[in-house]
């Protein structure tokens, strides 16, 4: 038997099937993920989802496996080295995005406790399960992602538009868009 798995997952590709079938639409609450993943969908745009998860391993060897504490204290001569590393999107805007938000994180983790305990309670703990039949039916953002969107741009976040934040929100499993006829529609637990 074949598994029906949301249109946009390649099935040419091993690490964007795994991604759909493990990650994508899965709760997270673990600190780095979550700040790895916001990161990573900001370096996507304008570019396909594939391409910045083809370069995810790069990603995390360029940005010390995410630790924000290190990353908040990059200088002019670790830009240059970014910049120069065909592993990543090399975009100053974008680099400068990660550096500012690792300030941005380590001031709201000293607030808040994090991104997990920042995020959650915008949806009281619990993931919201969405019932769609076809990609072109789920939204590119909605009112939920523009208010977190506002809060993470007041704290100093940069690259967290709406529409990045609604991409991001599904990686995290805040929100689970798996098509209807997706395996991974309902939790493994309700199936």
């Amino acid at each position: 038997m074949t598994l029906v798995r949301c249109a946009w997952a390649n099935p040419a590709n091993p690490r964007y099937l795994a991604y759909h079938d493990e990650e994508w639409g899965v709760p997270c609450h673990d600190e780095t993920r979550l700040f790895e993943m916001l990161n990573l969908e900001g370096a996507q745009a304008g570019l396909s989802w594939e391409t910045i998860l083809n370069k995810r391993d790069n990603y995390r060897l360029a940005f010390d496996h995410w630790d924000a504490g290190k990353i908040a204290r990059y200088d002019a001569a670790r830009v240059a080295a970014l910049l120069g590393n065909p592993g990543i999107v090399r975009n100053r805007l974008k680099i400068a995005a990660v550096i500012a938000n690792a300030q941005a994180y380590v001031r709201l983790r000293d607030e808040t406790g994090g991104l997990d305990a920042f995020l959650w309670p915008f949806i009281d703990g619990m993931p919201i399960r969405n019932a769609w039949r076809a990609l072109k039916d789920c939204p590119a953002k909605t009112p939920l992602s523009e208010r977190i969107s506002k809060e993470l741009a007041k704290r100093g976040f940069k690259f967290v538009g709406p529409t990045i934040i609604y991409a991001y929100m599904q990686a995290i499993g805040m929100v689970n868009d798996h098509c209807v006829d997706c395996f991974r529609h309902m939790p493994p637990a309700q199936r």
